[in-house]
């Protein structure tokens, strides 16, 4: 069972600190749109903010494990964890926009079936571009 969780640890890990990004971005989407009555493009920018910055802290630290140390590695690494994420954060926004506005979708089953298919692109992104590290002999999706 240890060999499998090794085999399969930064997963296992992504899919569970993916899983605590998404809640942070419902959380922060609701408490903006429900509890404030904000928009939903404006709540929806402001939830992707929040997600982010606690994406990149727990997949550097935690998912990834990156080893990279100084103040240009980093800067570099973050600004790929964010360009990434910018355009998974625009397609995010953009399906939302034609699910919720042209097609007239409830807006919560909306965001909630949009940050799966988020998910796996930023795991992609992220397994393939930011954290890229072909030594570690994991099984990669």
């Amino acid at each position: 069972m240890l060999k499998t969780y090794q085999k399969y640890k930064t997963v296992i890990l992504y899919l569970a600190f993916g899983g605590l990004t998404t809640l942070v971005n419902i959380i922060a989407y609701l408490s903006l749109t429900k509890l404030l009555g904000i928009q939903y493009i404006i709540s929806n920018v402001f939830a992707w903010i929040v997600s982010v910055v606690f994406a990149y802290v727990t997949n550097r630290l935690f998912v990834f494990a990156s080893r990279g140390k100084g103040l240009i590695f980093i800067l570099k690494e973050c600004s790929a964890f964010i360009g990434c994420r910018l355009f998974s954060g625009l397609v995010d926004t953009i399906n939302m926009y034609v699910m919720i506005d042209l097609l007239h979708f409830n807006d919560l089953l909306v965001k909630i079936i949009a940050n799966i298919f988020v998910i796996v692109l930023n795991y992609v992104f992220s397994k393939r571009i930011i954290f890229n590290d072909k030594d570690r002999g994991e099984v990669s999706l």
